[in-house]
């Protein structure tokens, strides 16, 4: 991912964007790209969904989608400080305290609503 982030700081600081990226025109960034994404299932069905991966020109903007989210949440992550990887590890771990599999095992209810017996 370091070497990601780097090439991604290049192609930035070689057009002089560094400007325009503040934490939260980035944020606001990335929350535009997943709309994009989200847009992408627009009117689609799971199998329509599912079939995507089958269509090249799909695919394809699935890809370029994903990747643009990615690139905006590296330079979030550089801008902010964030160690993505730690955060990320950090995040499964307290996943798995509040998801445990002897309660979560095929479930998809909240943890807080995980001991409820409906």
């Amino acid at each position: 991912m370091e070497a990601l982030t780097q090439a991604l700081l290049k192609f930035r600081d070689e057009r002089n964007w560094s400007q325009f990226h503040t934490l939260r025109n980035l944020i606001v960034s990335l929350n535009l790209e997943a709309a994009e994404l989200l847009e992408l299932t627009q009117w689609k069905n799971d199998s329509e969904m599912a079939a995507l991966s089958a269509d090249n020109a799909a695919h394809e903007a699935l890809s370029d989608e994903c990747a643009d989210i990615l690139l905006y949440l590296l330079l979030i992550a550089e801008n902010a400080g964030i160690d993505l990887e730690t955060a990320a590890h950090n995040k499964l771990a307290k996943n798995a305290a509040k998801y445990p599999v002897e309660k979560s095992y095929g479930s998809s209810r909240k943890y807080t609503q995980l001991d409820d017996n409906e």
